[in-house]
């Protein structure tokens, strides 16, 4: 029992060489030749508790768009790639599908058949390339008072200017400098704490840091759009969603550009976001005494047989009530660090290294100790019963149906990764990127590393024709399909093959540098 098993050990030998260990099988079938073969393409997994190798490699990925975005000199190319040949078929054919569709509801007809063909053509259109939706917002948009809250300062707003470079500043020698920002932002206190562990759980509110996790995303954004508002030009930034030790979420991001620190703190101190959903303070269904769901009317009051309001209703009710107030207000804390750093110095390699620090690893996969493990465990309770989102289960709790209520709901059962106890109530994304960072897409990025190693190994990355292969899921149990040792022994052949290739090329490199140093000095 004390031998190590074959397979554990195969998988670590992968690990070690940057193979991943969970390889998606594909038959490959090439149309021309009509051969077929099974690929391993890997998993592409994000998190290092699924994939190491793969993780490492999107980390790696992230940190090259950091880079590369962070202090560039020229204006990205912002001009939309024109419309292809399928693009325009497929917005013609909606359009006849959606004349189709309003002559039937003219008629009179339901229209039910009608309106899904339609969804299914606009994803259609997305799959294609194209963003947005063809006829646009198709329901009103809630719209509430914008008037800034009493409580809240006012901020200073510049005239925007049509650019995405920050101000630069040029030395008595004539060099120009291009600062920019490195700014963390957290969120309030909920009560004293030491080595991340409150020190009275008692007192320490975590209805609170329940309500502020799971809205976090949305202060990010608020953040955003009164950076740019003060700052005067469209500020773009690399961000990514860390936990502190305490488990609130908070944020490291790399802002191009620069402004004074004063302001910074201004803007963070001024930002807030407000939710205007429904009241959720007072509990009306728990344990066995919980709505029936009825086909065809929706969840009912068990004693009164009364329908619940729908999530709509609900907003409605809200919107009606002069003295509603929103359900949570969310603000930053006021520890706010900025740092000014320049393109090319060991700070900017620093920070890049920061950014990406945490990406690999899940947001519960930092608890250290017991204290802390309970600690995570009294937060995940507190965000058990919290709705995270209009379509929660949590509502039913509150007396309000969910958006989009259907049958076997249950509060405390929701499935949103926000009630998932490695996330900590964060549901939104660990990475944001601004559009016009670094003029390329993440897909793009992987493409230029892709062609940099090909060409490393002299092989060129020629273009093929993306309709000459078929792939297909290769099923579990395919008599042709490779034990995975045997195909993570096979993949850590072919790394080794291409990293000793590798080191012939830089050898052969270095010694014609060597070879040409030479004859310069002979020269000399």
């Amino acid at each position: 029992m004390a031998q190590p098993l074959a397979r554990e050990v195969a998988e670590e030998v992968a690990k070690l060489n940057g193979v991943c260990v969970r390889p998606v099988a594909l038959r490959r079938l090439d149309l021309v030749t009509g051969k077929a073969e099974i690929v391993d393409v890997p998993c592409g997994a994000t998190m290092e508790s699924k994939c190491p190798s793969c993780a490492k490699r999107n980390r790696q990925l992230r940190m090259a768009q950091c880079r590369e975005g962070w202090h560039v000199a020229e204006e990205p190319v912002d001009s939309p790639a024109p419309a292809t040949e399928e693009q325009r078929w497929l917005v013609e054919f909606r359009a006849d599908m959606q004349a189709r569709r309003d002559a039937a509801a003219i008629a009179g007809e339901d229209t039910t058949d009608w309106d899904a063909v339609l969804a299914g053509l606009d994803e259609e259109i997305n799959d294609a390339g194209m963003r947005g939706n063809v006829v646009g917002r198709t329901t009103p948009k809630r719209v509430r008072s914008t008037r800034r809250r009493q409580d809240a300062p006012d901020l200073p707003k510049r005239k925007m200017a049509k650019t995405t470079l920050g101000r630069t500043f040029e030395s008595p020698d004539g060099k120009v400098y291009r600062p920019s920002l490195f700014v963390t932002l957290t969120l309030p206190s909920y009560g004293k704490v030491r080595n991340g562990v409150p020190v009275d759980p008692e007192t320490y509110d975590y209805a609170q840091a329940a309500r502020d996790a799971l809205h976090f995303s949305k202060l990010v954004d608020r953040f955003v759009q009164n950076l740019r508002r003060v700052a005067g030009y469209d500020v773009q930034y690399f961000a990514s969603v860390e936990p502190q030790k305490r488990l609130a979420p908070h944020l490291h991001m790399a802002i191009r550009g620069t402004l004074p620190r004063a302001e910074i703190k201004q803007i963070a101190a001024a930002t807030y976001h407000q939710v205007w959903w429904p009241p959720c303070d007072r509990v009306r269904f728990e344990g066995e005494h919980l709505p029936v769901w009825q086909d065809g009317v929706g969840y009912l009051d068990p004693d009164s047989g009364e329908v619940l309001p729908t999530w709509d209703q609900a907003l409605d009710e809200l919107d009606h009530d002069d003295a509603a107030e929103p359900l949570h207000v969310l603000r930053f804390g006021t520890q706010v660090d900025v740092k000014g750093i320049l393109s090319g110095t060991p700070d900017a390699d620093q920070c890049i290294r920061y950014l990406s620090k945490y990406l690999t690893k899940s947001l519960g996969e930092t608890l250290d100790g017991q204290a802390q493990r309970e600690h995570a465990a009294r937060f995940v309770d507190a965000l058990r019963y919290e709705p995270c989102s209009p379509s929660c289960p949590n509502w039913l709790r509150y007396g309000v149906q969910p958006k989009g209520a259907k049958a076997g709901m249950a509060p405390g059962r929701c499935r949103s990764k926000a009630h998932k106890p490695e996330h900590l109530g964060y549901a939104g994304r660990r990475v944001l990127v601004s559009r016009k960072w670094s003029n390329k897409t993440l897909a793009e990025h992987k493409q230029d590393r892709r062609t940099w190693v090909l060409e490393a190994l002299g092989q060129a990355d020629e273009p093929t024709d993306p309709l000459r292969y078929v792939w297909k899921p290769v099923p579990a149990g395919d008599a042709n399909l490779a034990p995975l040792a045997v195909r993570l022994l096979r993949s850590v052949a072919e790394r080794q093959r291409w990293r000793a290739y590798m080191a012939q090329l830089q050898a052969q490199a270095d010694g014609q540098d060597h070879s040409a140093t030479q004859q310069a000095g002979r020269a000399a």
